[in-house]
């Protein structure tokens, strides 16, 4: 039985509607928005002001669909906190974009001068944190993410601000499929997701809430009653059964028929909504640099989809307060009677 502190519900509540269900926009993304400025200037580095004004553009016009948005230190608070509703759960992301690749395994880091204990002295409701993991990659790259990830689940226990972790299977240096870009894995194996999720579901790993991938390849997720709809359905069900507590779907750049197909698998597994960007607002990205065209485009089409996604969840997704690993009591905390000022320690 998992069993949340003050902080950790206040959090959790903060990042769903009144009824459970987390509905979040992730703003957080860098090199899926800043390599194609990049390439329209013909410069190595994209220019801060129009990546900048692309993640304000996002937080104005999607914040209205979303129980919580994920933002980064680099440009979305920067720019885009002044017009972000208190209204709203603030997520803020902590790893780097930047990885170690050797191969054989990648090392994930956090951002330089950010920090778990910066992002709750801002205000930050959840700490968000994505870890490249695959399990037969090489023994002592596996140990350094699991320390990696364990350390900053310890850090989020500390500060007493819930922990929501993503986790991404990657190709290694025999696979076919060779990418360094934060898209999905298409010859993914559904074993390397499942056991990935198998080992940091331990409870030293201090996890409140999954961010995970289809254990399919987005390409071959089938709509409801199609073909192989129950064989991926099983793949769905098996990483409900490992996560046993709350979790989201992430998109990982799959287009909108194809998220909508995953989140009805996932819903029909237990998952309590979604944290994506791309799915989302991509389409939109497509008009750089007519900012009017971008900002219309996300303000009808965007925010068309994030309605049918929402209504989607509402029907089929689990509260996340409800999930068995609660015992029925996901909406209280510990401790929570005369001894709490005593017992709840300072940081």
């Amino acid at each position: 039985m998992i069993k949340l502190t003050p902080g950790k519900l206040w959090g959790m509540r903060r990042l769903a509607d009144r009824n459970g269900f987390f509905m979040m926009t992730a703003v957080d993304q860098r090199p899926p928005i800043k390599t194609p400025i990049a390439r329209h200037y013909g410069l190595d580095e994209a220019p801060y002001d129009d990546v900048a004004r692309f993640k304000a553009t996002l937080e104005q016009t999607m914040q209205a669909g979303s129980t919580a948005m994920l933002l980064d230190p680099h440009y979305a608070i920067p720019r885009g906190l002044v017009d972000f509703s208190p209204k709203k759960g603030l997520i803020v992301t902590l790893e780097d974009s930047l990885f170690e690749d050797t191969g054989n395994g990648r090392y994930s880091a956090t951002i330089d001068n950010w920090s778990v204990a910066k992002i709750k002295r801002m205000g930050g409701d959840a700490v968000k944190l994505l870890a490249w993991y695959r399990p037969d990659a090489d023994l002592r790259v596996n140990r350094k993410q699991q320390d990696f990830v364990k350390s900053i689940g310890e850090q989020c226990a500390h500060f007493d601000i819930p922990f929501l972790f993503e986790l991404l299977v990657f190709p290694l240096a025999g696979d076919t499929q060779q990418t360094k870009d934060y898209i999905e894995m298409t010859h993914k194996r559904p074993e390397h997701v499942l056991e990935s999720v198998a080992e940091f579901a331990k409870p030293e790993y201090g996890v409140d809430v999954f961010k995970l991938e289809s254990p399919v390849a987005a390409a071959n997720v089938p709509g409801v009653g199609g073909e192989d709809w129950q064989s991926t359905q099983h793949w769905f069900d098996e990483l409900g059964q490992l996560v046993s507590r709350p979790w989201v779907m992430l998109s990982a750049g799959a287009g909108k028929e194809e998220f909508f197909r995953i989140l009805t698998h996932a819903y029909t597994a237990g998952a309590s909504g979604y944290l994506a960007g791309r799915a989302i607002w991509m389409d939109a990205f497509e008009y750089f640099p007519d900012w009017k065209r971008i900002r219309h485009a996300l303000e009808q089409d965007a925010s068309k989809y994030m309605k049918e996604l929402n209504q989607l969840t509402v029907t089929r997704a689990q509260p996340w307060h409800k999930h068995a690993c609660y015992q029925g009591k996901g909406l209280d905390f510990s401790p929570a009677d005369s001894t709490f000022r005593q017992a709840y320690r300072a940081i």
